[in-house]
């Protein structure tokens, strides 16, 4: 919902100004329509019905994974892509994967998102709207910013929906922000906003390799990024996760688990997060399983702590990595059409 619409409305109605709260505890708990909202009086229901929709997002299509993981694609009001998955697990998590920008305009190599034509900003609301889609259908308990788009390059927006994810059900304790190693707004991170988790996307431990796979290395290498993260850390008491997409023949050999080893100091701070490579069309292939696990021990016997991600959703182009605004195709081949 268009949260700055919703006052001026209310505001021309002359309304107490408590009644944007009462909406906004409504659609937090999931409130399908406004006849939901019966605390509001009934003229004011009719009046908001017509003059604010209950969403800025038109839901275009949606997928469901053999492993139960949904993907849904969105239209901005001026028919921007985006696209939202949400995560089921065996231990009772419904994490969302939120996008922050209609497309990248970073170009990561490995990234599909990276290869759309770059849209724009996605308003709080829009962030928003996407975590209220899925809570609508069930409770959601998890959030990260993993999503389409580099989300410390639009972190006024995305600070905004964070201050209000705890209404839908997701602590700040559950919410990560993912970056490609966006400098200023690691920095601002230290000391803005509320206390949401850090990841850095790193993919490889030299500036070499990572300007190969990530050119906004060129901007802010290495050494700058990571010594932000470490003032990040110091300000939040938290480690950074550190994302590392396992890249066949590219960064998973033995030596370069031991440079990211070395790379990683004071280790306290860091906790490794390995990828397995989901195809795209950038051309390059995923680690083997063997060598996965053979990067992770070569990182805890350094004194790292690692783990491996699993993947999901991947068969309809949900996993990470792999959101590009195409037609999702669900697990038997067929597009999927809105429901």
């Amino acid at each position: 919902m268009d949260l700055k619409l919703l006052e001026e409305r209310l505001d021309s109605c002359g309304e107490p100004g408590f009644r944007a709260q009462q909406v906004w505890e409504w659609l937090a708990r999931g409130a399908q329509s406004y006849d939901d909202m019966t605390n509001l009086p009934l003229e004011l229901r009719r009046r908001l019905s017509d003059e604010v929709p209950l969403t800025t997002l038109e839901l275009e299509r949606e997928a469901v994974a053999s492993d139960g993981t949904r993907k849904a694609l969105f239209r901005t009001h001026d028919a921007r892509p985006l696209e939202t998955v949400l995560m089921t697990y065996r231990d009772g998590r419904r994490s969302l994967c939120l996008s922050s920008q209609s497309g990248c305009p970073l170009t990561c190599t490995f990234c599909a998102t990276g290869r759309m034509r770059f849209g724009r900003n996605l308003t709080a609301s829009e962030i928003l709207d996407q975590a209220l889609h899925f809570r609508r259908a069930e409770k959601v308990t998890n959030a990260v910013f993993m999503g389409m788009g580099e989300p410390l390059m639009n972190l006024d927006s995305v600070l905004g929906a964070c201050e209000r994810l705890p209404d839908v059900g997701i602590p700040w304790s559950h919410t990560a922000i993912s970056t490609v190693g966006w400098l200023p707004g690691i920095e601002r991170l230290a000391d803005e906003g509320p206390p949401v988790r850090l990841a850095l996307s790193l993919h490889a431990a030299d500036d070499s390799l990572r300007s190969e796979l990530m050119p906004v290395n060129e901007r802010y290498p290495l050494a700058d990024v990571l010594a932000a993260c470490l003032r990040w850390h110091e300000h939040r008491r938290r480690d950074v996760f550190v994302e590392y997409l396992m890249l066949g023949g590219v960064n998973d050999r033995r030596e370069q688990a031991v440079a990211l080893a070395e790379l990683l100091q004071p280790q306290r701070a860091f906790t490794v997060n390995l990828i397995p490579y989901n195809p795209t069309e950038a051309g390059f292939r995923g680690s083997t399983r063997q060598a996965v696990w053979a990067f992770k021990t070569t990182l805890e016997q350094r004194g790292v702590r690692a783990t491996v991600r699993l993947t999901r959703g991947r068969d309809i182009d949900a996993a990470c990595g792999q959101l590009a605004a195409r037609e999702p195709i669900s697990a038997d081949g067929d597009v999927v059409k809105a429901r």
